[in-house]
């Protein structure tokens, strides 16, 4: 991974404000097929837009997909997503949707972000996710598999 490229944390909230303003962005889930079954998805049908499912790794090997960017830029080519549109990237943490990021930024898109703290967030005093921060912590629109 090329240290150079910075990519930015965009908290949930100002990811779902982008994505509203700027009919352009995309959101891009890099989790797995399990996860979005079975743990949801962001909706963003009240923006009149769809979030484009991508896994970075596949379950339950955790190997990543090694020809993530080239799949991802064939579905931005087909969507008609241009280069230069802002690309917000999530995952469960936020982790594996930095590395997602990353290797986009790599790839030409120069507007890649990470959202902070991804749909479920870290982990709260009970060992559970989605209540202290994320997409699901901000109240952001979801819907179950």
């Amino acid at each position: 991974m090329n240290d150079t490229v910075k990519i930015v944390d965009v908290p949930a909230d100002a990811t779902w404000a982008r994505l509203e303003a700027d009919k352009d962005a995309v959101l891009i889930d890099v989790r797995t097929r399990a996860e979005w079954t079975f743990v949801g998805l962001p909706d963003l049908s009240s923006l009149n837009k769809r979030v484009l499912t991508v896994e970075w790794q596949s379950f339950p090997e955790s190997r990543i997909d090694s020809g993530f960017a080239d799949k991802l830029a064939s579905h931005f080519e087909k969507a008609g997503v241009r280069k230069d549109a802002e690309l917000f990237f999530i995952c469960r943490s936020g982790a594996r949707s930095q590395s997602a990021a990353h290797a986009m930024a790599e790839a030409g898109y120069p507007h890649c972000r990470n959202v902070a703290d991804g749909f479920e967030g870290p982990l709260d005093s009970r060992q559970q996710r989605g209540q202290v921060a994320g997409w699901k912590a901000a109240g952001l629109p979801w819907k179950q598999g």
